[in-house]
């Protein structure tokens, strides 16, 4: 299987088999990812993760990243769509998609026991509202955004000045990035415009984290250009069960940065927690 409709709108989906005694892994990507994005740098993070873990994995990717239907005029005015939304994201997408669409996910998968959430950075944030309402084994989070932070916004900004600055040059961040989605501005639009809109400034999920019950990692690098270690005091704060690890020599994406100690550590993790 490498798609499944929610609601009418198909999402791109990849299987890792694995045994179904212990908690599948669900893979949640971050604001520019995609299925294939987990697989860089001559690695596959995720299955090595499975593998080394005894466990099934799902990768998905969100409504218009990777081979996943796009979300319509997404720089258009916000709007609904039934079940779904239209036009530029509202401050609260992140929540939709942890309580609107990720349970129809899980259920559609048919997992018999609740799923370990694997997430990165828009997906981490995904992932801890998500077990705030939702039963998980447990949580692991890779550079989460609870607030926003001005360095988010720098970084942010500058990623849309590389995207604009030669769209059609083959290194530039546009080519890079239509390697791994089909409709790259609307992976792009539909996270740059919301994080840099006035409206984003009051994202706040701290009150979310304090409701988390299950196990808790936290897994963030030194380097990380889109967030500092206040992101993991935060957690740790609301959710006094939370695991943190910290990382030297890695930036925003400890997978792709030093995927050796974020396997080690997730491993760790893995085997008292589920």
């Amino acid at each position: 299987m490498n798609r499944i409709e929610i609601e009418g709108v198909g999402l791109e989906l990849a299987h890792i088999p694995g045994p179904s005694e212990r908690p599948a892994l669900v893979f949640l990507h971050e604001g520019l990812g995609s299925v294939s994005m987990w697989r860089q740098k001559g690695r596959d993070w995720p299955a090595e993760l499975c593998a080394a873990s005894g466990r099934a994995g799902w990768i998905y990717s969100r409504r218009g990243y990777g081979r996943s239907d796009p979300i319509p005029d997404v720089r258009g005015a916000p709007g609904q769509d039934g079940f779904w939304t239209r036009g530029r994201h509202r401050p609260d997408y992140m929540h939709r998609e942890a309580w609107n669409v990720l349970p129809l996910l899980v259920k559609g998968l048919g997992l018999s026991q609740p799923p370990v959430l694997i997430g990165h950075s828009d997906g981490a944030s995904i992932a801890l509202l998500h077990a705030s309402r939702h039963p998980v084994a447990a949580c692991v989070v890779m550079a989460p955004h609870v607030v926003v932070e001005e360095v988010a916004l720098r970084a942010i900004a500058e990623a849309r000045r590389l995207y604009e600055s030669d769209p059609t040059k083959e290194s530039g961040l546009r080519q890079r990035l239509a390697r791994y989605h089909a409709d790259v501005d609307n992976a792009f639009w539909q996270w740059n415009d919301v994080w840099l809109s006035p409206d984003f400034a009051a994202f706040d999920i701290r009150p979310e984290c304090r409701q988390i019950q299950a196990p808790l990692l936290l897994i963030q690098g030194m380097g990380d250009e889109y967030g500092t270690l206040a992101q993991l005091r935060a957690i740790e704060a609301a959710a006094p069960q939370a695991r943190s690890v910290e990382i030297d020599g890695c930036g925003h994406s400890p997978h792709r940065d030093q995927p050796d100690a974020a396997l080690a550590a997730v491993l760790s993790f893995l085997e008292v927690t589920s």
